[in-house]
């Protein structure tokens, strides 16, 4: 039996107490200013002079002090952060668009939260609601499907800046800068319609969204325009991905009139479609013309290089942005859609029947 000595038991080690939270005063007594000065400077306010900006700066990175944005953002009402969602970020037309927005919401000192909600509607509104928790200034969103124009006005009605970006919803308050869907698929068609086919498949796209729609829509206008009944035309919805491209090629051999033309919603469903279409031994060209639509990066280097349609990505990103911006700073924005004439890009992918306009790959 062990003799009791007195002595206290060995305390285990232990961190070091944690030092006080530095503060905007910290900085403000070294460099003998205003905790407003400081404030302001750590916001990159065109108030404060650029060289004291930097002292600030550079003061509050030697200190190790680490802005406080939600103490700011009682302060000021403002976060200083936007929310932006899309249900594709791994497509590159949205990696240019939000790129482009990026840029703009930088500049005036924008943190971005992104989502994707891959067209799941309850992630887009669990994305929604955590915006709503951090007191976000505003969401920029290209909306699920799904997405009603109540849920989007409940946010308008509460005060929330909105603005829509490449698909619409009907009904709602917020405004929405999108291309003319409608006109870059019409021009698709009537284009391989003068290069003299008359078989020409639509294929992708989700109808139950505006871009699903309008694009679908283009398509029947051309046709119709030419006396040619869309409904004898092979019509495959929903495909959007290259996954989706390569799985539709044997419905499309298999189809009872195999189309001599492809309207394809999207790049990434053309170039889906050209790399089976080939491994089946049938050239993209001049075995079957196919169409694209977004004019993502590296669309012209293939061979055949893609016939497409620009949405001018970069262009809608900067709009979306400062429409979003003017509704932060208050001003009313008209609720009506800002639409962006697309560009048709002519290339090697959509020659006249049997015609050959890209180079022969090596066997």
């Amino acid at each position: 039996m062990s003799e009791d000595n007195g002595s206290k038991p060995a305390m285990p080690d232990l961190p070091p107490k944690p030092g006080k939270r530095l503060t905007l005063g910290h900085i403000a007594d070294q460099l003998g200013i205003s905790t407003a000065t400081v404030s302001l400077a750590l916001r990159d306010s065109p108030l404060v002079a650029e060289e004291t900006r930097e002292k600030v700066k550079q003061t509050a990175q030697e200190i190790g002090y680490i802005y406080n944005r939600s103490a700011a953002s009682l302060r000021t009402a403002r976060s200083q952060i936007v929310g932006v969602a899309v249900h594709d970020i791994l497509n590159p037309y949205f990696a240019e668009v939000f790129s482009a927005l990026e840029d703009v919401l930088e500049e005036q000192g924008q943190m971005i939260f992104i989502s994707n909600h891959r067209d799941d509607v309850k992630r887009q509104r669990a994305f929604v609601n955590t915006l709503l928790q951090h007191r976000a200034d505003g969401l920029i969103l290209c909306p699920s499907v799904g997405t009603s124009a109540e849920e989007i006005n409940r946010l308008v009605d509460q005060g929330i800046p909105v603005t829509l970006v490449a698909r619409e919803v009907p009904g709602v308050w917020a405004p929405c800068v999108r291309g003319d869907d409608m006109s870059g698929t019409y021009q698709m068609t009537k284009h391989l319609i003068q290069q003299g086919h008359k078989d020409i498949a639509m294929v992708g796209g989700r109808r139950d969204s505006s871009t699903g729609r309008f694009r679908n829509a283009g398509w029947r206008k051309a046709l119709e325009d030419a006396g040619m009944n869309p409904d004898d035309q092979l019509d495959l919805p929903e495909l959007m991905t290259q996954a989706d491209g390569r799985a539709a090629v044997p419905k499309i051999l298999e189809a009872k009139k195999r189309p001599t033309a492809i309207v394809a919603f999207n790049d990434l469903v053309a170039l889906g479609l050209m790399t089976t279409f080939r491994r089946a031994g049938i050239e993209p060209g001049p075995d079957i013309a196919i169409t694209g639509y977004d004019d993502i990066d590296g669309a012209d280097a293939r061979t055949p290089a893609l016939t497409t349609v620009s949405a001018q990505p970069d262009k809608i990103g900067r709009l979306a942005a400062l429409t979003l911006l003017r509704q932060i700073a208050g001003d009313r924005v008209p609720n009506t859609p800002i639409v962006i004439e697309p560009e048709a890009r002519i290339r090697e992918s959509s020659p006249p029947p049997g015609v050959r306009l890209a180079p022969k790959l090596a066997d």
